[in-house]
């Protein structure tokens, strides 16, 4: 070694080895928080205890036997098809709410015209991008509630 390895040595290589950790750590944080979208539940505690009332709700939605099936058209009208047993579901309304996965764009509420027997067609088309689709499909005293990822 033709140098002699000094304090300074020793500062710059802790400056350098603690500043990386730093930057690492602070372009992590910025992110996270760039692209957090919020919590599901405020509370899990709170959800956890509404579980097994979750389940009978989606036992009775399945005893139903309604079939819907959702999709984008080639102009991205939400198409909605509903059946039961291989036939059209008549006298259902349909009624719907896209939201942005993430929460970066407003939520976009969906209006329904027929499009055929038991198909439902948006009136407007869905902004391009990511959207759930929250459906809800209700029939006397009968609901459906489904979330659809369209893209």
């Amino acid at each position: 070694m033709t140098r002699k390895f000094t304090g300074r040595h020793m500062l710059a290589i802790m400056v350098a080895f603690f500043g990386t950790i730093i930057a690492v750590n602070l372009t992590m944080a910025m992110f996270a928080t760039r692209t957090f979208g919020g919590t599901v539940v405020d509370n899990s505690y709170v959800a956890s205890q509404k579980f097994n009332d979750w389940l009978a709700a989606a036992r009775e939605q399945e005893a139903l036997g309604w079939d819907t099936q959702v999709r984008l058209d080639e102009s991205r009208r939400v198409l909605i098809a509903l059946g039961t047993n291989g036939q059209p579901l008549a006298g259902a309304t349909v009624s719907a709410l896209a939201r942005h996965p993430l929460g970066r764009e407003t939520d976009v509420a969906l209006r329904f015209e027929a499009a055929g027997e038991g198909v439902v067609r948006s009136t407007e088309p869905l902004p391009t991008g990511r959207w759930l689709v929250h459906v809800e499909v209700r029939r006397g005293g009968d609901t459906a509630r489904l979330i659809e990822t369209l893209s």
